[in-house]
């Protein structure tokens, strides 16, 4: 079995040794693509994955794999973007980015700020009681929200009543939750 990916225009992709490189008009990414059940070749402008086993989970990775190459076409087409809102109900709090640094200041009314670190790759603004997290992996776009998200995490408490901190309104590749 085999899935053909047809390069958009713009668009190049290599393989070496199992990594997948993508290069296209916002940027570069790769991702390291390894099974003994599927392989990723590159052919002029198309990706070809293949399933190396004629079973059920042969099936499952070649897809998977599928499903990566498109999120870095993607990525290097478009980018991807995640939104998150700053929510408080006595203390307002302020974030503000230094370099790859997030720092959260004010939460729930300490003295120290929290701080946390966005992925490489990712840009970070904040504008009035949003935080924009953008950039051209999916992956390091998600997991700098999520960081972020759990840097405001309020522990024993009863999440119903005190709903403080930053929470994701919008994940990367969708629009809306």
């Amino acid at each position: 079995m085999e899935s053909i990916i047809k390069l958009p225009d713009g668009v190049k992709a290599r393989v070496d040794d199992h990594v997948v490189m993508v290069e296209g008009p916002k940027g570069s990414t790769s991702k390291k693509l390894k099974s003994n059940f599927a392989r990723v070749e590159v052919k002029g402008d198309e990706v070809i994955i293949k399933s190396l086993k004629d079973n059920r989970r042969g099936k499952a990775l070649m897809n998977t794999f599928k499903a990566h190459v498109n999120n870095l076409i993607k990525g290097v087409q478009q980018g991807y973007e995640a939104r998150l809102r700053i929510c408080y109900a006595h203390f307002p709090v302020s974030v503000k980015v230094q370099g790859s640094d997030i720092l959260i200041e004010n939460f729930a009314g300490e003295k120290v700020p929290r701080k946390t670190k966005a992925m490489p790759g990712c840009k970070v603004e904040v504008k009035g009681s949003e935080v924009i997290v953008n950039g051209i992996n999916k992956e390091a776009v998600g997991q700098t929200a999520a960081n972020i998200e759990l840097t405001t995490r309020i522990k024993n408490k009863d999440r119903r009543v005190f709903q403080d901190g930053i929470w994701l309104i919008k994940k990367p590749g969708k629009e809306g939750l």
